[in-house]
């Protein structure tokens, strides 16, 4: 939850900033607040603005707790316009939507104060010499001495290929303490620059995690300079860098930053640590639990469930068979799905997997802390190690990338369906509508129709404003739901109950699955759409036609009423 120290309440003034549970946003370079308005900032300092707004939301969201009305129950809750919300969800909507005026005027008030504490953090820092790491950091030479020697390599040489045809992205992460994450920080910075790679690094002093893009020579010497740095060469080993084919072309810039967690689970570390996960399985091993899990699919009771702890848009194209795949849109809300849906947890056999296995880390350590499972494993180096090793295996589709390729395809199978039409589709593009970021599976023969937007209001809002896509973007899984315009996202429920997605592991309904693959999967597609995609004709079909009494379980209000007459017409 959101916290804020005045400069005069204590020493640490580099922590002098907000935090709060989905993001920390801590950046050590000067703001310039003279200019207060969005649109006269320059991309560096735009970006620094959207920083302010998000903490200032989180501080009026904080003024806003309340202690919970019953004993038993340790949660905050949250008061305002003489409405009680009980959950972080619903009150980060009221507040979206009800006080942009009160944000707007307190972002102004942060990017002031952020300055102010960000120019004397510096001061400090410049005089503080106690400790070995913060010389390095003040001193050049040393960050240069870590670097690798690229004298005998032509500037050619360094930077062919970095294409997505002869380029290479690593994908990386390691949990251990840092004394001096701002140091790393730098140095990731000059080692990143030096060798000419893009991509993202999150620094914090629980870890790194990292992927960057580049030329198969550069990234074969960044993983060289890890493993031969003290601070890793005893934690990481060759086989945690996960490779895979494209190059410096699929990020649009380089951004290293410390942060308080290296992956946004909305936990502080102090609380969930990393020191104290699931057991890991390697590929090998976890493919044979798959197997057995599979095998006991026709039976009533099965002590086993097979979570996906990525965002729905993540599992929508690509997911283990029989998976429960939550309906989250980012690795924040994991914590409350976990919560809200405990008993489905109680004396189970949980195997979780994720993209690279980050996630896992901390995602399996808070579902131990809740103290239900029966055991808790996790895929070691996510899927794309499992993919490595078995691309015909279990995992069916796409495996999706937070950078610009969008999803990696390690096999012929298509798991999605277009939005509009319901034909095939797994390529996701990004709405049309400007300043909506938001992915859409909408098939070429929808786009010639010019359907290309994620939901009615941005389609409309395109025709309107009549402007081309914006295609220049840096996916984040932590953005934020106050800043996005779009109706799609204000009318899902971030985090549902496991109900549709779990339906082949709930004893209510295990008979519904065994009759047919075919009727779940629709009911799966069905239930994401409404989050923001367009409902497809084939699900529609099966819901008028097949499951009506199911109406009200699926929520499919949601889903915009424009939609009906041509739903309706198509299916007729």
């Amino acid at each position: 939850m959101p916290s804020f120290t005045s400069p005069d309440q204590g020493d640490d003034l580099e922590a002098c900033v907000l935090r709060f549970a989905d993001l920390d946003l801590k950046d050590t370079r000067l703001i310039n607040p003279s200019s207060s308005l969005k649109a006269e900032l320059d991309a560096s300092t735009k970006k620094k603005y959207s920083f302010a707004k998000k903490k200032a939301f989180a501080l009026f969201v904080k003024t806003k707790e309340v202690p919970a009305h019953t004993l038993e129950c340790k949660e905050k809750w949250w008061k305002c316009c003489q409405q009680l919300f009980r959950d972080r969800i619903s009150i980060h909507k009221h507040v979206a939507t009800q006080h942009a005026d009160e944000i707007c005027h307190q972002t102004a008030s942060v990017l002031k104060q952020l300055a102010v504490t960000l120019n004397t953090s510096k001061t400090l820092r410049s005089e503080d010499s106690r400790k070995p790491l913060k010389e390095y950091l003040t001193c050049n030479r040393e960050v240069s001495a870590w670097l690798p020697d690229i004298s005998c390599f032509s500037p050619d040489e360094l930077i062919s290929g970095q294409d997505s045809d002869g380029g290479e992205v690593l994908l990386y992460y390691c949990y251990r303490d840092l004394e001096d994450p701002h140091w790393v920080c730098a140095w990731q910075t000059a080692l990143c620059q030096h060798l000419s790679l893009t991509g993202k690094v999150r620094i914090a002093t629980e870890g790194i995690n990292g992927t960057v893009g580049g030329s198969k020579l550069a990234t074969r010497l960044y993983v060289e300079v890890m493993l031969s740095c003290p601070l890793f060469k005893d934690y990481m080993c060759k086989d945690d860098f996960k490779t895979s084919k494209g190059g410096a072309c699929c990020f649009p810039e380089l951004r290293v930053g410390v942060f308080e967690e290296i992956v946004p689970m909305g936990i502080s570390p102090n609380k969930i640590s990393y020191k104290k996960p699931g057991i890991h399985l390697s590929p090998g091993e976890f493919h044979k639990e798959v197997e057995k899990f599979l095998s006991q699919a026709n039976e009533e009771q099965s002590d086993i469930i097979l979570l996906d702890c990525r965002n729905f848009y993540e599992s929508k194209i690509g997911r283990f068979q029989g998976c429960l795949a939550p309906d989250i849109r980012k690795f924040s809300y994991f914590p409350s799905y976990v919560d809200k849906n405990l008993e489905l947890f109680r004396e189970k056999k949980v195997l979780m997997y994720c993209t690279g296995g980050i996630r896992c880390e901390r995602g399996s350590a808070y579902l131990k802390a809740k103290g239900v499972c029966k055991e808790v494993f996790q895929l070691k180096g996510g899927i794309h190690k499992y993919l490595e090793e078995f691309p015909d295996g279990f995992y069916k589709g796409k495996l999706f990338v937070f950078d610009e390729r969008y999803a990696l395809s390690y096999n012929s199978d298509i798991v999605s369906e277009c939005s509009y039409c319901g034909a095939p589709w797994d390529q996701y593009k990004l709405c049309s509508t400007p300043q909506c970021r938001q992915l859409i599976l909408t098939c070429p023969a929808c786009q010639r129709q010019g359907f290309t937007a994620c939901c009615v209001t941005c389609q409309d809002k395109g025709r309107r404003l009549g402007s081309s896509p914006t295609q220049s973007s840096f996916k984040e899984e932590f953005s934020s739901d106050a800043e996005c315009s779009c109706s799609c996202v204000s009318r899902r429920s971030l985090v549902g109950l496991a109900i549709p997605t779990a339906w082949c592991h709930s004893q209510a309904v295990c008979s519904l699955s065994r009759h047919s693959s075919r009727v779940v999967r629709p009911w799966l597609h069905l239930w994401l759409p409404c989050t923001g995609h367009i409902m497809t004709v084939q699900c529609a079909r099966l819901f008028l036609f097949r499951q009506k009494p199911l109406l009200s379980a699926l929520q499919l209000s949601l889903c915009s009423s424009a939609l009906w007459p041509v739903l309706y017409h198509k299916i007729c």
